[in-house]
C-alpha cells in the first residue's frame, strides 16, 4: 500500500505564490507517473499537471506559464510550483501518483494508483 502526504496549501493573495509538494511513501519499487489535480466548488476534478519517469512534463492551458510540476525521484516526492495565482484558482488540490508497488500477497510487484488527503488553497485579497 502506497500513501501520500500533502503539504503547503493555504491563504494567499491574488498574484502571490505557494509551493505544494506531496511524498509518497511504502513498499514502492517504480513510479510512472506524478499528478496534480484540483476542485472548484460545484465543478469536475481536473489535471493540472503530469510528470512521467522520463521528466517529460504536460501542464493544463489554465495553468500553463503559472505552475511548474517538479520531482525529487530518490525523495519520492512531487512539488507543485504556483505563481501568479488567480482567484480562480480556489480550490482543494490533490496529489495522484502511479507506478508499481510491492504486494506481499503477491509476492512480487502490483500496479498502484493513490491520492493525497487534498489541500485547500485560496485566493483572496
Amino acid at each position: 500500500q502506497v500513501q501520500l502526504v500533502e503539504s503547503g496549501g493555504g491563504l494567499v493573495q491574488p498574484g502571490g505564490s505557494l509551493r505544494r509538494s506531496c511524498a509518497a511513501s511504502g513498499s514502492i519499487l517504480s513510479i510512472n507517473a506524478m499528478n496534480w489535480y484540483r476542485q472548484a466548488p460545484g465543478k469536475q476534478r481536473e489535471v493540472l499537471a503530469a510528470i512521467v519517469s522520463g521528466g517529460s512534463t504536460n501542464y493544463a492551458d489554465s495553468v500553463s506559464g503559472r505552475f511548474t510540476i517538479s520531482r525529487d525521484n530518490a525523495k519520492n516526492t512531487v512539488y507543485l510550483q504556483m505563481n501568479s495565482l488567480k482567484p480562480e484558482d480556489t480550490a482543494v488540490y490533490y496529489c495522484n501518483v502511479a507506478g508499481i508497488a510491492f504486494d506481499r500477497q503477491w509476492l512480487g510487484g502490483r500496479p498502484f494508483n493513490s491520492w493525497g488527503q487534498g489541500t485547500q488553497v485560496t485566493v483572496s485579497s
